[in-house]
């Protein structure tokens, strides 16, 4: 083995030996230290194997105090002895124990070790020189395992506080049953534990959260014990792992118990860690860490006065070849005058584009655009419109055919007089050479009436299943301005007879296409198919028949944007925006709830009737609807409105997946007799800590499958495979999150089971991607994620195509430094 001499420690000392004695005390309890030099460390001849030790693996584990030395520290190493005598024979390692520090000053010791376990108290257990070894062994490429109170370890330290990544605050001294939710699935210390992990510790809380800056494998959910004063939030995290300074390191802060080390999960925990840093087995300890991803936007400003780069950002689909189609909903940059006078043949006359970047050549074509209607600029709800060029999908033999997927709302079909219009999804196709697309080779599959009198919930987006169907996700055309922001069924609003304030005629309709989210099969001669298991047949005689359209496979949504489908499981994601309602109201139900759903088979979400897990509204009717009636029952939900052309009896609604209002995430309240939540803002509990609304537009994201077979070194790594991306257009308290689901109960109204920031990683701000309008992965990995600009109904400056990319490299260790051949 390569031998290398160790070069002076950069440790810096905060404080001198006279003053050590008298703050030891403060800094084991978590407190600020005094401030001052340490003499310089001396300089150290010691060098060692690189990495150290052999494929006869040996652990030290070192049990230095400055204390009386714990109970947990035979336990501990029991454990470990008995962790390296189990197990398959290629992951077994022998364990010797010390605890004396000068262990790491002798290079003939330490260079036969592959890794150092610090089961110590608290304080200062090494001299510099001893550090100085220490540091020098790591450099070589050494493992290290801290647990628990490693963490007080070295207090003065800033090299052994990186070794460590966090430091204790003050933290409750009692054992308490806690939640663990175990986000990393594929650490050999984690991916065979519980996702949701129950057990019994004491809980550190950190000075400073570590997450971005090590890799976190486990979080503690802080609602399932009391962290007092020193809380962390939403993101607490309990076990983590970084490559450091040239070797790896794993800490976990569980541990403070005897009893600990006799649980099964925590030994298995235990021993995956020291798989890892043994270089028994490899693992990527880089993928969270927000130095290893880079987020650079790929267009540029437009020109002054044209749309050479983007138009009013609505929609994004990456072609397999790698090229990237994106499309402006039909408002101009805001220099543009709109036309709002329904006198004017022209109203609400725009452009939709179809924008193409190319990552080869880094250029941008624009393709094509339709002559929309929805450009009317901003105002209230009976100016503005949002619709337009709406969706964009790819044939799922687009390398072949060519065939593009649009859902708009052509101007031409508009009647100014009844103010309704036209919605479609037609079929273009695009000349693969030149990125144009061919205007006249249109072929309508499918088209719905819409009413344009007023603003707002189109809808737009679209999603191909492993079996070639279409999903089209549809607005429910209707404003809730008329019903004080809670339920949208206000059935007195009206324009010549079509209501526009009641969403029983639309979303909770089941014979008709708005408010949904559809899914039919489309055949190459233009024509469509509808595909067994959708939620209704449109064959139903029910109540007298011709009550259903075959065409809907989920009804109760109000403006899906965003969905995804992932084609390993053909399970459905979706998000849409809530009413506008700020707070919750006992007369009238649940404040406004963005919500997201993850979506296994046909059914009812709910609007306008119920919201988040099943928390109903309250009806309106005819001839006083700012009357309350009765609250909707979520079980057996009726459609009694005079708008209503479809079935009283509509199907039970399902439970979402996350719901937030401007007071939290996932509110829920105590309930009646009679299953009928308080609606108290103070009896409120949030179920969902780690995000809050407030201004909020759900942005749904896909849900990322690594493809090893076609993986560059831009890919996201596996670490996210099988995670879903939920975001928000804001970027504030707002989601921007990877979430897990629990196979069990996703589709079931199962909440997530755990949620990481992105935040950081898809960079928020004025100069990242503030305003999200949609994120794609790419085939080779990378993320493509679409800012809409600082306006409104207009393209700007900032409305741009972005790329994230990760930076980390492979796992660690490399292949060619496992401590044995077998364990590859």
């Amino acid at each position: 083995m390569q031998r290398v001499p160790h070069r002076r420690s950069r440790s810096r000392r905060a404080m001198a030996a006279a003053v050590v004695a008298g703050t030891m005390a403060a800094s084991l309890l978590g407190g600020n230290a005094m401030a001052g030099p340490y003499p310089e460390p001396p300089s150290t001849t010691l060098s060692l194997p690189s990495p150290p030790g052999g494929k006869d693996v040996k652990v030290l584990v070192f049990y230095g105090s400055t204390t009386e030395e714990s109970p947990i520290v035979n336990a501990g190493i029991e454990a470990i002895e008995k962790i390296g005598l189990s197990g398959p024979t290629a992951q077994r390692f022998k364990t010797e124990t010390n605890g004396d520090g000068s262990v790491f000053t002798n290079a003939t010791k330490l260079g036969k070790y592959n890794a150092v376990v610090f089961l110590t108290g608290g304080g200062d257990v090494l001299d510099p020189e001893q550090e100085a070894g220490l540091e020098a062994f790591v450099e070589a490429g050494g493992g290290f395992l801290g647990v628990r109170d490693a963490a007080r370890t070295e207090p003065y330290s800033d090299w052994f506080t990186g070794l460590i990544g966090a430091r204790p605050a003050a933290s409750p001294d009692s054992v308490q049953r806690a939640t663990v939710e175990v986000g990393d699935r594929q650490h050999p210390a984690t991916k065979n534990l519980p996702k949701e992990w129950k057990r019994s510790d004491k809980w550190f809380n950190w000075d400073k959260n570590p997450s971005g800056s090590v890799h976190t494998v486990a979080r503690l959910r802080e609602s399932t014990y009391k962290p007092g004063e020193g809380a962390n939030g939403a993101d607490h995290p309990i076990s983590w792992c970084r490559d450091y300074d040239g070797g790896r390191s794993f800490y976990t802060g569980m541990g403070a118990t005897v009893d600990s080390y006799a649980e099964a999960d925590f030994r298995d925990h235990l021993r995956g860690a020291l798989q890892w840093t043994t270089r028994i087995s490899r693992a990527d300890c880089k993928a969270t860490i927000d130095a290893n991803y880079a987020a650079e936007r790929v267009t540029q400003p437009n020109k002054p006065g044209e749309s050479d780069q983007i138009g009013e950002p609505h929609g994004t689909v990456v072609a397999p070849d790698g090229r990237v189609f994106y499309i402006g909903r039909g408002g101009g940059d805001n220099t543009q005058p709109v036309v709002t006078d329904w006198a004017n043949p022209d109203i609400g006359k725009g452009e939709g584009q179809i924008h193409v970047y190319d990552p080869e050549t880094k250029k941008v074509t624009k393709a094509g655009g339709l002559t929309i209607f929805g450009n009317k600029g901003g105002g209230d709800e009976l100016v503005k419109n949002e619709e337009g060029l709406l969706g964009i999908e790819l044939d799922p033999d687009f390398m072949t055919n060519g065939w593009v997927y649009l859902h708009y709302t052509p101007h031409s079909e508009i009647n100014r007089d009844t103010r309704m219009a036209e919605r479609r999804v037609s079929r273009f196709t695009l000349d693969l050479a030149t990125n144009k697309l061919d205007l006249a080779s249109e072929k309508t599959l499918l088209a719905w009436p819409v009413q344009i009198n007023s603003c707002c919930h189109s809808g737009g987006g679209m999603a191909w299943d492993s079996k070639g169907n279409l999903y089209i996700a549809t607005g429910d055309n209707n404003s809730s301005q008329f019903s004080d922001g809670y339920s949208g069924n206000n059935p007195q609003p009206n324009y010549k007879g079509v209501s526009f304030a009641d969403a029983r005629r639309t979303a909770g309709n089941t014979n008709n296409l708005n408010g949904k989210i559809l899914r039919i099969h489309p055949e190459d001669d233009g024509t469509y198919t509808l595909p067994d298991g959708n939620l209704f047949t449109g064959e139903e005689t029910a109540e007298g028949g011709d009550k259903t359209r075959g065409e809907i496979y989920v009804m109760g949504v109000r403006n899906p944007a965003r969905i995804s489908v992932d084609k390993k499981t053909d399970t459905l994601y979706a998000g849409w925006v809530g009413p506008d309602a700020g707070a919750p109201s006992t007369t009238w139900g649940p404040a406004k709830y963005d919500t997201f759903a993850a979506i296994t088979t046909a059914g009812n979400q709910g609007w306008p009737y119920c919201m988040g897990n099943k928390q109903p509204y309250r009806d309106r009717n005819l001839p006083d609807p700012t009357k309350p009636l009765g609250w909707y029952n979520c079980d057996a939900p009726k459609n009694e409105s005079p708008n209503n052309d479809g079935l009283v009896n509509i199907p039970p609604v399902t439970g979402n997946t996350i719901w937030y209002s401007p007071q939290g995430g996932a509110p829920d309240f105590p309930r009646d007799a009679n299953g009928i939540p308080s609606y108290k803002a103070e009896e409120a509990t949030y179920l969902l800590p780690w995000l809050k609304g407030g201004g909020q537009a759900t942005m749904n994201g896909p849900l990322y499958r690594f493809d090893a077979e076609n993986a560059t070194a831009d890919s996201w790594p596996s670490y996210w495979d099988g995670k879903w991306f939920v975001g928000d257009f804001y970027d504030q308290t707002q989601p921007r999150h990877a979430v897990e689901l629990d196979p069990r109960t996703a589709g079931k109204g199962g909440l997530p089971v755990h949620a990481e920031s992105l935040k950081k990683i898809i960079p928020v701000g004025e100069s990242g991607i503030r305003n999200l309008m949609d994120w794609k992965f790419a085939p080779d990995g990378s993320l493509y994620v679409l800012d809409y600009g600082r306006g409104f109904f207009t393209s700007d400056a900032k409305s741009a195509l972005w790329r994230v990319t990760y930076k980390g490299g492979e796992a660690t260790p490399a292949a060619v430094d496992l401590a044995r051949k077998a364990a590859r």
